[in-house]
C-alpha cells in the first residue's frame, strides 16, 4: 500500500495526461527518410522504363498470304494479338457496339475453331491419307454393308458454351443390330427377345442397347458389346425347366403339334369317312389350301388377339374348311 500511494498522486497531476498523449503521438509518427543524392536519378530511370512504347500487335505484321495453321496449329484460347479480324462480342452498352477483341473476356469463355480452317483440315487429311485404306469395292450398296457389318453404333459430340468443353451426354452409346443377322435358332431368338424386353422392336426386328453408366464413351461402347455378347450366349442355353414347358407357357402360339391341329385333323378325317371317300393321308390334308388358311387364321387370332380383322379371317377359313361357302 505504501508503494501505491506515490503513483496515485502522480496520476492526479494535471500535466501528466498531456505529457502521456504527446509522447504516444510522437512515438507513433514514422521517421521521415532523407532523400539521398541518387534518389532522383533512380526514379527517373524507373519512369523511363515504364514509359517505353508498347510493341505493335502481331496482327499488323502478318502477311496476307501467311500460313494460318502455323499461327493456330492446335485448339487454343482466343488471342486478340494473333487474330487479324475485327471480332466483337458482348452486350452493347448504351446502344453502342459490342466490345472489341482487346481485353474481351467473353471471347475467352467459348471454344473456337480457328485451328480447324479448311486449309488446316486439308493438311490433316493429306497427312492421314498414308494411313488409310481404300473403300472395299464389294461394298457398293447399303444392303451389302448391313450384311457384312450388322452392328450399328451411334454416338454424338456436343459443342456448348460453358466452363468445360465436355458434355455429359457425349458418353452415351447406342447399339443397334437386327436379330435376323445373328446366328440364332427359334428357341434362342425367342429367349433373346424375352430377355431384352422392350429393347426389341418387332416391326423392324431391331435390338437396341443404350449405355450411359460409365464416364467415358469408350467404356460405354465396351459395355454395350459385352451386353450383346452375354445376351447371345445366354439365349443359346437351354435350362432344365425349359424342357417341361407346355403349350400355355409358350411365348407365342405354335401350330405344330397343337390341340387345334389335332382337332382339325380328326374333324376332316371324320368328314371323309362319313362321305365314304377314299381315306386321305395326314400329310396330304395338311398340304391343302383350306387347312393352310385355317392355320394362318388361328395363329394370328391367338398371337394378335381378337379383333375385327382376325375374327373375320377365322370365320372365312372355317367356312372354306367345312365347305360351307
Amino acid at each position: 500500500m505504501a508503494a501505491a500511494v506515490p503513483s496515485r498522486r502522480f496520476l492526479l497531476r494535471p500535466g501528466f495526461r498531456t505529457l502521456r498523449a504527446f509522447s504516444s503521438a510522437v512515438s507513433s509518427t514514422p521517421h521521415a527518410r532523407r532523400p539521398g543524392p541518387h534518389t532522383a536519378e533512380r526514379t527517373s530511370k524507373s519512369e523511363r522504363q515504364m514509359r517505353r512504347k508498347a510493341l505493335p500487335p502481331r496482327t499488323e505484321k502478318m502477311a496476307v498470304d501467311q500460313d494460318w495453321p502455323s499461327v493456330y496449329p492446335v485448339a487454343a484460347p482466343f488471342k486478340p494479338s494473333a487474330v487479324p479480324l475485327p471480332v466483337r462480342m458482348g452486350y452493347p452498352v448504351k446502344r453502342g457496339v459490342p466490345m472489341a477483341k482487346e481485353g474481351n473476356l467473353e471471347l475467352l469463355k467459348i471454344p473456337n475453331f480457328l485451328h480447324l480452317t479448311p486449309v488446316a483440315i486439308k493438311k490433316h487429311c493429306q497427312a492421314l491419307k498414308d494411313f488409310c485404306t481404300e473403300w472395299p469395292a464389294a461394298l457398293d450398296s447399303d444392303e451389302k454393308c448391313e450384311k457384312h457389318f450388322p452392328i450399328e453404333i451411334d454416338t454424338a459430340d456436343y459443342v456448348s458454351s460453358g466452363p468445360s468443353i465436355r458434355n455429359p451426354k457425349a458418353r452415351e452409346v447406342t447399339l443397334r443390330v437386327k436379330c435376323s443377322s445373328l446366328n440364332l435358332d427359334d428357341h434362342a431368338k425367342k429367349k433373346l427377345i424375352k430377355l431384352v424386353g422392350e429393347r426389341y422392336c418387332k416391326t423392324t426386328d431391331v435390338l437396341t442397347i443404350k449405355t450411359d453408366r460409365c464416364p467415358l464413351k469408350r467404356q460405354n461402347y465396351d459395355y454395350a458389346m459385352y451386353l450383346l455378347t452375354v445376351l447371345y450366349h445366354e439365349s443359346w442355353k437351354t435350362e432344365e425347366w425349359e424342357k417341361n414347358k407346355t403349350e400355355a407357357d409358350m411365348e407365342e402360339y405354335m401350330w405344330k403339334n397343337s390341340s387345334s391341329e389335332k382337332n382339325v385333323m380328326e374333324t376332316l378325317l371324320r368328314i371323309s369317312t362319313a362321305e365314304n371317300k377314299v381315306q386321305i393321308n395326314k400329310e396330304e390334308l395338311l398340304g391343302t389350301k383350306e387347312v393352310d388358311d385355317y392355320q394362318k387364321s388361328v395363329v394370328s387370332l391367338k398371337n394378335e388377339g381378337e379383333n375385327e380383322i382376325t375374327l373375320s379371317r377365322y370365320k372365312e377359313s372355317v367356312k372354306r374348311l367345312l365347305n360351307l361357302m
